[in-house]
């Protein structure tokens, strides 16, 4: 019988309890509180352990969802234990910690590590890569990626104060809990050059950290990018318009559609509401199990992840932004 394990209980971590017990029902699933208290066994966890009490099991794999700023620790942990790991979003909190991790990894032959950003297992993200890997825009010109959903609508469970997001000291704020539109930018067109960020918080929500963000970064190819990142949108949104040399291409991540407009027609390039979204959760995971590495080329690398996690950094730096009362 083999393992598989979760550390942290939050939304995402029990979201993976659920789907580890789904694709290996015959098998042992751990459930591990990164706080060390006392909790209710979660739906699809086997048990509820501790970290050393994992270790001596010695799992397949590991799920780290515990907050951002635990994960270097543990992670380095079940690594020297020879246990591959798959890190949950964002890597850490802090570019220091990131790079520490990275020289780390890379000082000796150690399993598997890779980083939970799902959005690239949507079957519309992996869409608009080919079709941009394929010149359906020809010259991309520049591209705006847009999201935003009310932070107290996010989790019916508690306070949205409470959450990981509305707190510094566990990597909330919108550029760390929104960082998927920064990692597939990335994923899409290369390394990213931060040229000016907006950061700002507001009356209404009250929050110490930043609840929009709007970055306006570029490629080593010319692309002009705007990125908009918010905790305030009533009405939720998440989109990416690119304009290029054959056209515009829209890509809607919440109705999973691909559509290409030049100047006599439009075109879909995908389309499928009825998609699952918990699908690409499981293709995640799949991916990571797949020790032959042929399902893992849309995983998030620990190198892009830390990029990742400079980018948010210096936008912090350099802020020019406010409280808006």
């Amino acid at each position: 019988m083999s393992v598989y394990a979760v550390v942290g209980m939050g939304s995402i971590a029990k979201r993976h309890l659920k789907n580890l017990k789904f694709l290996y029902p015959n098998d042992s699933i751990y459930a591990v509180s990164s706080s060390g208290k006392n909790v209710e066994l979660p739906e699809g966890a086997s048990a509820v352990v501790s970290l050393s009490e994992l270790i001596a099991l010695k799992p397949n794999y590991v799920v780290l969802a515990s907050p951002a700023p635990y994960h270097i620790e543990t992670a380095k942990l079940l690594l020297e234990n020879q246990i591959p790991v798959l890190i949950e979003k964002p890597l850490t909190a802090k570019f220091s910690d990131a790079a520490e991790f990275l020289n780390f990894y890379k000082s000796k032959k150690y399993p598997s590590v890779a980083v939970g950003y799902c959005l690239r297992f949507l079957p519309s993200a992996l869409a608009v890569k080919s079709f941009l890997e394929l010149g359906g825009l020809g010259t991309v010109y520049n591209v705006h990626s847009v999201v935003g959903q009310f932070l107290p609508s996010w989790r019916s469970d508690k306070s949205y104060k409470d959450s990981v997001s509305a707190k510094a000291e566990l990597g909330g704020g919108a550029l760390l809990e929104l960082s998927h539109e920064l990692d597939y930018l990335q994923w899409l067109f290369g390394p990213l050059v931060l040229q000016h960020s907006w950061l700002r918080t507001t009356v209404e929500l009250g929050l110490q950290v930043e609840e929009i963000a709007d970055l306006i970064v570029t490629t080593e190819t010319g692309i002009f990018i705007s990125v908009h990142l918010d905790f305030v949108q009533k009405t939720t949104q998440r989109k990416c318009e690119f304009i290029g040399e054959k056209g515009n291409l829209y890509w809607d991540l919440i109705a999973n559609t691909v559509t290409f407009k030049d100047s006599t027609s439009t075109t879909t390039i995908y389309a499928d509401d009825q998609y699952d979204k918990n699908t690409m959760y499981l293709d995640m995971l799949k991916a990571f199990a797949d020790v032959g590495n042929l399902g893992r080329r849309e995983l998030a690398s620990l190198s892009s992840s830390a990029d990742v996690i400079e980018l948010i950094e210096l936008a912090k730096q350099t802020n020019k932004g406010k409280v808006i009362s």
